[in-house]
């Protein structure tokens, strides 16, 4: 009996496709306050953590968890514990960013029907996995490629999403039970949105602004600062 083969034609997307696919880089925003309370159905919830699952790894060792956070009590100790965390990052900056940094409204822990943590299991394949036997922080990459799929899938489907970063690690673990060993990739706020801002919120802000690419470009070496 003839083998079945495993590879399939390397069909290029059709133009309307490939369109799609760069809106969705392109309009992707980081939500942080503009949720609606309108809940993300379950078959949605799904598909989302589909495409996130579906994110390359390297040596296909898939290090990632997904914990879903619906229960108002449970985002309110995570609100706390970010608040907390934030009041330590305000004094971080110089006095003359504080003031517009307090503007800015990070409402998404409270706001958003869903959050999700996402969660790196760095023994997930054993001591020794290909292609991570000389980058050990490739399980790491892995995951926040993970996080980049979830967040276009949203885009796709009208969903908003915000990435939180300002948690002490062991606050977030006590309060989610997330065992020492495993690591906190990201922290996520999701739900329906009805508008977005047409550049990034930081950049409409003040807060900064995109760089060239052009300066981002170099050819055959290293052309940048030492």
């Amino acid at each position: 009996m003839p083998k079945t083969s495993a590879l399939a034609p390397a069909v290029s997307f059709s133009a309307s496709e490939r369109d799609a696919v760069y809106k969705a880089i392109f309009t992707r925003r980081d939500v942080r306050d503009q949720f609606l309370p309108r809940p993300i159905p379950e078959a949605l919830v799904r598909r989302l953590l589909e495409a996130a699952h579906n994110a390359p790894s390297v040596g296909f060792m898939q290090p990632w968890n997904f914990i879903t956070i619906r229960e108002q009590a449970v985002r309110e100790r995570v609100a706390d514990a970010f608040g907390q965390a934030n009041a330590e990052a305000v004094r971080m900056f110089p006095e003359e960013q504080q003031s517009r940094y307090k503007s800015l409204k990070l409402e998404g822990i409270r706001k958003a029907p869903l959050n999700i943590c996402v969660t790196c299991d760095r023994q997930r394949g054993g001591n020794v996995v290909l292609g991570r036997t000389h980058n050990a922080s490739m399980d790491l990459y892995s995951t926040v490629c993970a996080v980049q799929n979830l967040w276009l899938a949203a885009r796709a489907e009208g969903i908003g999403m915000g990435w939180v970063s300002i948690f002490r690690d062991a606050d977030l673990k006590e309060i989610l039970g997330i065992p020492e060993r495993i690591e906190i990739v990201a922290y996520l706020c999701l739900g329906y949105v009805d508008e977005l801002y047409e550049r990034p919120e930081l950049e409409v802000k003040g807060w900064s602004r995109r760089l060239s690419l052009d300066d981002m470009i170099f050819e055959e070496k290293w052309q940048g600062e030492a």
